[in-house]
């Protein structure tokens, strides 16, 4: 039977130790004021005070603190993965992007239906059921959008996320 041993606590800590920081901070008098003035106030996201903390104690640049991840990790409660993922953001975006408490791309999709391909959709789904339905499904109306050549393609989440945006209501009946 194999048994797993784990390395020893020192050669963990000297293999550590000997990686080399690939994103150094080095905040300037004015980036390290604009920290320290979040903290003082208090006035913003969680996430973005956390960040503003570890910023300051990683800062390596004169008169700097520069703790190590795991001491800042341990400091804060936050993993040392967390940690050089912050230093990463600041090297590489700067102080405004490792401060964001949103860290999502900024996407911007195309549009899949246009204005008069989402009123075709909305009269449609108005309209009477196909025979044999009681009526209209998402999967349906994508068909129905296909077949009468509104569109070339289009999913029952499109059809789904476009009526979403309406009031309009699948099971409600029109009494106009």
């Amino acid at each position: 039977m194999l048994t797993f041993e784990p390395a020893p606590a020192a050669y963990i800590a000297a293999e550590v130790t000997a990686m080399r920081k690939v994103y150094v901070v080095e905040l300037t008098e004015p980036q390290r004021e604009q920290c320290e003035r979040m903290l003082e106030t208090g006035s913003h996201p969680a996430r973005s005070l956390r960040h503003a903390q570890i910023l300051l104690k990683a800062d390596t640049s004169l008169g700097g603190p520069g703790w190590t991840d795991s001491a800042i990790g341990e400091a804060f409660g936050v993993t040392p993965m967390t940690v050089a993922r912050v230093r990463k953001v600041m090297a590489t975006e700067g102080l405004e992007a490792a401060l964001s408490h949103y860290r999502g791309p900024n996407r911007e999709y195309p549009r899949k239906l246009d204005g008069h391909q989402e009123a075709q959709l909305v009269a449609l789904a108005c309209s009477a059921a196909p025979p044999g339905h009681a009526r209209w499904t998402l999967r349906l109306l994508a068909g129905r959008m296909v077949e009468l050549g509104y569109v070339d393609r289009v999913s029952h989440e499109t059809v789904h996320q476009t009526l979403k945006k309406t009031s309009f209501s699948r099971g409600a009946t029109y009494s106009g």
